[in-house]
């Protein structure tokens, strides 16, 4: 009886090594954010695309005027 108990008990500990690794899978390889996906409806007007530095200020905005609770309330 104790022999069937550890047997199980290993089998099922070593079943939890077997899970396959998950990951984020975008499919966007190397590409940038500021990039930009290409398509016009997801672009911001007034946004450049490949414009790091322009990037970086509608973030900036965004951040500010946009998800600041703060801001919004006062």
């Amino acid at each position: 009886m104790k022999k069937l108990f550890l047997i199980l008990s290993t089998a099922l500990l070593l079943s939890a090594c077997g899970e396959k690794p998950q990951g984020m899978g975008s499919g966007r390889g190397d590409k940038p954010s500021w990039d930009g996906t290409g398509v016009a409806v997801f672009t911001e007007p007034g946004w450049k695309a490949g414009d790091k530095n322009s990037w970086l200020l509608a973030l900036r905005a965004r951040t500010q005027y946009g998800q600041n609770e703060y801001s919004r309330t006062n």
